[in-house]
């Protein structure tokens, strides 16, 4: 049975990534700084196949360590600083983790597999967020970078640290610049997840208003179920690359509230939804939408699951949670 390692597991991204490992026969484990971690539990009820092993993206002997032990056919590096608004707060944080963290794993797959014939794949979650103040609409892999935030910065670094290590040293090592991608999985920090839990909870009665930054800003929204299938495809290519992973669609935060409001059943919404500076970004990214014709050409990946369904999915998700909270309450 082939090996998987995921860092950055508690995510979303590692969470659909280790059930689609487990169902195509893998053994799969996943990397958590400490085993108090809160979310260990929820990972072993959701996936009780996965094996938890504790590691840290700014420690390079942990690293060698968890390879070590662990023996992985493939690497998957998905661990971030990952909320834009927070790399803003933490910059030297975010740069070590989402950064530097790239390189000490690669660091580490390079020292134990060696440099003649490293059977060790790695693959490297990079962002949209790179383009930030894009040069070009629609973007691809060769689209200049312009990051807007220390999270898209620290990502350039770590997408150039893996496009070195596969030119360096040979390593079978890829990056997906995977644009924005959700589903009930997502933090409740991240702008989706934001509206649509704060919808059902207007419509339970549990809220009264939503409050929210740049109503304008446009982004290229997907299903996180359907990106890990790249992210999959990527690694078993007989060649290591780059590789966009997006809709090709763009919609504004306008067009989420709209599709979330419609999903619960809400028609008039405007007076219920509220703007506040204090949610702009410094530098804000005003539209990214992205062209995954090479995906669509090389890895035969698709997006399956379209912008309106996955809202409606999000919206049903957080009506179930929060009506099950409410009963819990009472």
């Amino acid at each position: 049975m082939p090996r998987a390692l995921i860092t950055g597991i508690t995510g979303q991204d590692g969470r659909h990534l280790a059930q689609l490992l487990v169902g195509k026969g893998y053994d799969v484990y996943g990397m958590v700084r400490g085993q108090n971690n809160p979310k260990i539990h929820i990972l072993q009820d959701e996936t009780p196949e996965l094996e938890i092993v504790e590691g840290d993206l700014q420690d390079l002997s942990s690293l060698i360590g968890v390879v070590e032990q662990v023996q992985p056919d493939e690497v998957y590096n998905l661990g971030a600083i990952s909320f834009v608004a927070l790399s803003f707060r933490q910059p030297e944080l975010t740069a070590d983790i989402t950064g530097v963290g790239v390189l000490r794993m690669l660091e580490a797959i390079r020292v134990v597999g060696g440099t003649q014939d490293n059977r060790i794949r790695f693959y490297q979650a990079s962002s949209s967020e790179m383009f930030g103040k894009v040069r070009e609409t629609p973007q691809n892999e060769m689209t200049p970078f312009h990051p807007r935030s220390p999270y898209g910065t620290a990502k350039v670094f770590g997408h150039y640290t893996t496009l070195n290590y596969r030119e360096s040293y040979g390593l079978h090592a890829s990056s997906g610049i995977l644009f924005n991608h959700e589903g009930f999985r997502r933090g409740l920090e991240f702008v989706t997840r934001k509206v649509t839990n704060a919808v059902a909870r207007i419509k339970l009665g549990l809220q009264d208003t939503l409050t929210l930054g740049n109503l304008e800003a446009s982004r290229d929204w997907g299903y996180a179920g359907d990106y890990v299938e790249a992210m999959w495809r990527m690694v078993q290519q007989d060649e290591p690359g780059d590789y966009v992973v997006a809709t090709g669609e763009t919609h504004t935060i306008r067009d989420l509230l709209e599709a979330a409001f419609q999903a619960a059943g809400i028609d008039d919404w405007q007076a219920l939804v509220q703007t506040d500076p204090r949610f702009t970004r410094p530098a804000e990214v005003d539209l990214l939408i992205g062209d995954a014709s090479k995906a669509r050409e090389v890895l035969g990946w698709q997006p399956t699951v379209d912008f309106p369904t996955l809202i409606k999915m999000m919206v049903d998700h957080d009506l179930e949670v929060e009506a099950r909270k409410a009963r819990q309450v009472q």
